[in-house]
């Protein structure tokens, strides 16, 4: 017998995650990006992640239509990305740095870590999508990740 939504909801609050901002772009050239605490690597050889998206958020089409995707892993200053892309603003990119890589996706600039991928597959299960990129360059930055746990937004404390 499956458990109910709000005991697996308290379970789950009590793993810390890392936030990330992942990215595309749809067939129009519209871009999208969405707050993500569900991101993790899959495989070293060859090197694998995936992101876990909700079907009903509205940029999910976008990763469906589009080959490419970037993980921007946040560090701790940047809890107001967070805020911003998890957000329903109509430009979501207003005021963020950011470049295009080769296949005009945002690579957000000054984060802890990018991860540029190309879609390999995605799998549908469940009220959400996991995406499977294969993780074609990387930028490392510096500092401490923005980490999310109980529902709240935390930090490192060294």
């Amino acid at each position: 017998m499956a458990i109910g939504e709000n005991e697996f909801r308290a379970a789950l609050a009590r793993f810390a995650s890392g936030i990330t901002v992942v990215t595309t772009k749809d067939n129009q050239g519209n871009l999208h990006g969405i707050t993500v605490s569900a991101f993790c690597s899959l495989s070293l050889e060859p090197p694998l992640v995936l992101v876990c998206i909700d079907k009903k958020t509205g940029s999910h089409y976008a990763f469906q239509e589009s080959k490419f995707f970037v993980v921007n892993i946040l560090h701790e200053k940047q809890q107001h990305y967070a805020d911003q892309f998890a957000s329903k603003l109509p430009d979501k990119f207003d005021g963020v740095k950011f470049l295009k890589n080769f296949a005009g996706i945002p690579v957000i600039k000054d984060v802890l870590a990018n991860l540029e991928c190309r879609l390999i597959n995605f799998h549908d299960n469940g009220d959400h999508t996991i995406f499977v990129g294969q993780v074609e360059k990387t930028t490392i930055g510096k500092g401490n990740p923005l980490l999310y746990f109980l529902g709240n937004f935390r930090r490192i404390k060294e």
